[in-house]
């Protein structure tokens, strides 16, 4: 299915979120997410269902001085 990923299209087989994630490579514990706008939490990614057309944000983290 497509779903659009920090705002560019990607193709994914997962149909749930802590599965896409890993697809993506978005392997780190420490990111954020949001679904269609609403925030999602760690625990809720492995229930959370991916549908055509989802919009996700992955916010990360970033280190500097």
């Amino acid at each position: 299915m497509i779903i659009t990923v920090n705002a560019a299209p990607h193709e994914v087989n997962a149909t749930r979120l802590s599965e896409a994630l890993a697809e993506l490579g978005f392997t780190s514990p420490a990111i954020a997410t949001a679904l269609n706008g609403e925030f999602v939490a760690a625990a809720a990614r492995d229930e959370t269902r991916l549908n055509e057309n989802d919009r996700l944000e992955v916010l990360a983290p970033m280190q500097g001085g």
